[in-house]
């Protein structure tokens, strides 16, 4: 797997490249996006820490994740900023550094129910969008390359079976998970109904997206497999 930093130039459109990488929640956008970030000297905005850190605000203030009113009122009074760290990006909410709060599995579910709301995916679209604008970015989420930017020079819809998804998230949860196996993986096919089937901007691969299902591969493999598709568009 190659570490060499390939900075890129303008597009045809003027702007530096926008990746967009898309897929259901444990496939390892976040682990891809870093490395083509590293790759292709690129900036990686993580969406989904975003929705995590309003979540987590949701939580703080006892704002129902149901009651939309409540949270579109909340939104007005929240900031999200994302700040790139070495290892990954620093998650601040109203500047605090909630990086590692985000990640608790409470506010990983918490978010894809306050996600299924359309004034709140408006908000939060605005946001990113603001974030890539000038390009030279890696995004990742469940909507970039068909609501976020579907502009995207490159779009890598990032898939694997669910069991294979849940098990890799269990590993990743440490020695001592408060949760088995086979709840996580009955919580992530939760998230992947909310996902696929919410009426504003559902997961789905942009149709001209290049999916890439890592069920079968190592991580080395997914990387050098994304690294080929990144270049046969922009390299």
């Amino acid at each position: 797997m190659s570490t060499d930093t390939v900075p890129q130039g303008p597009s045809s459109t003027g702007r530096r490249p926008i990746v967009a990488i898309d897929g259901p929640a444990g496939a390892g956008k976040s682990t891809i996006a870093r490395h083509l970030a590293l790759r292709f000297g690129l900036l990686n905005l993580e969406t989904g820490a975003m929705y995590r850190a309003f979540a987590l605000k949701a939580l703080r203030n006892a704002v129902s994740l149901d009651d939309e009113p409540a949270l579109v009122a909340l939104t007005a009074d929240s900031t999200i900023r994302l700040a790139q760290a070495e290892g990954g990006n620093r998650v601040l909410l109203d500047g605090e550094d909630v990086t590692a709060a985000v990640r608790e599995p409470e506010v990983t579910q918490a978010a894809s129910r306050v996600s299924v709301n359309p004034p709140v995916r408006a908000w939060m679209v605005a946001l990113q969008q603001q974030l890539g604008a000038n390009g030279g970015i890696v995004m990742e989420g469940r909507d970039i390359g068909t609501v976020v930017f579907p502009q995207a020079d490159v779009k890598i819809f990032l898939d694997a079976d669910a069991e294979v998804r849940g098990l890799r998230r269990f590993d990743q949860l440490g020695r001592a998970p408060a949760v088995g196996a086979e709840q996580v993986i009955r919580d992530l096919r939760e998230r992947d109904e909310r996902d696929r089937n919410r009426a504003d901007s559902p997961l789905r691969p942009a149709a001209d997206a290049i999916l890439l299902n890592s069920t079968n591969l190592t991580l080395d493999e997914t990387v050098q497999a994304a690294e080929a598709i990144v270049f046969s568009r922009i390299g």
